[in-house]
């Protein structure tokens, strides 16, 4: 048998003695007053000193309760043994809370508000509050461009087209000119339809940035763009190209609902004189 299990079973036995034992303690009363009453009668002859009588009683208690002392310690050493060792784990006192510390996440900025009107639509989200901001910015002006019948109109000529470096995620719409006179004065609008996430990334034109003034907004379902001359500006005869940037929708988007129209004068810019010119077109292919 092994170690452990002899071990194992003597605790085990230890464990049903401790429990199973009960002192016979009216027993022990009873020897004990047998022996002072031998001891108080008068024919009675010790053979020893009354007091080795009573160190014999005392002896024997004293045995009894060694026996009981030592089986205890026995038991409880068993259990102590097979009892597992406790153990200390070092604790770290629970952290002060600061003063400034908060328990709920930090709340998004929000764009600035012009009215207190729009408050409650303004904390709801970041895309509400853009719209709410929109809504309460005036609309630029979109200038209206005079009707055109065609792709050409005297010394103007037209085409739209599609950047060949749009991708599937982002677009550049061309609207080319060609002058073989001087343009004193010259208004080029760009419409994309919205057809799914068509949002303004930016725009150029190749004649001087400071030439013109640009507009971009939304208006009846298109993203607009507007290039205008400014006032004592002019554009010289040649072929310039005005481009529209946009984001828009996952996937080859079709440009056929957008189109473009520009309108021009040659000669003295707002008097009878000046000769008024005007075209448009969509983004099909064009022939020159």
């Amino acid at each position: 048998m092994r170690h452990q299990d002899v071990h194992e079973e003597l605790s085990a036995r230890l464990h049903e003695a401790a429990e199973g034992h009960e002192p016979d303690r009216a027993r022990i009363l009873a020897r004990l007053e047998r022996g002072m009453a031998a001891q108080s009668r008068p024919d009675h002859r010790a053979t020893r000193p009354p007091v080795f009588g009573w160190v014999r009683v005392v002896s024997a208690t004293a045995a009894v309760a060694s026996v009981l002392a030592i089986g205890g310690y026995a038991v409880a050493s068993a259990v102590k043994s097979d009892s597992p060792a406790q153990q200390t784990v070092s604790v770290s006192p629970t952290p002060s809370q600061s003063p400034a510390a908060t328990s709920h996440a930090p709340v998004k900025p929000v764009a600035p508000k012009p009215s207190s009107d729009s408050d409650a639509t303004s904390q709801s989200s970041p895309k509400a509050s853009a719209s709410t901001t929109s809504s309460a910015t005036p609309t630029p002006s979109i200038p209206v461009v005079p009707p055109a019948s065609g792709t050409e109109d005297g010394p103007l000529w037209s085409d739209g087209s599609i950047d060949p470096g749009s991708n599937d995620f982002w677009a550049q719409s061309d609207v080319t000119l060609k002058t073989t006179k001087q343009l004193t004065a010259l208004t080029v609008q760009l419409k994309i339809k919205q057809t799914g996430g068509v949002t303004s990334t930016g725009a150029w034109r190749s004649l001087p940035e400071d030439d013109f003034t640009l507009t971009v907004a939304e208006q009846d379902g298109f993203l607009v763009y507007t290039w205008v001359l400014k006032e004592g500006r002019t554009v010289a005869a040649g072929e310039w190209v005005f481009a529209g940037q946009y984001d828009h929708e996952r996937g080859g988007r079709d440009a056929k609902d957008d189109s473009y129209s520009a309108a021009g004068t040659v000669g003295a810019a707002g008097t009878a004189g000046g000769q008024q010119l005007a075209v448009k077109g969509d983004f099909a292919a064009q022939k020159s």
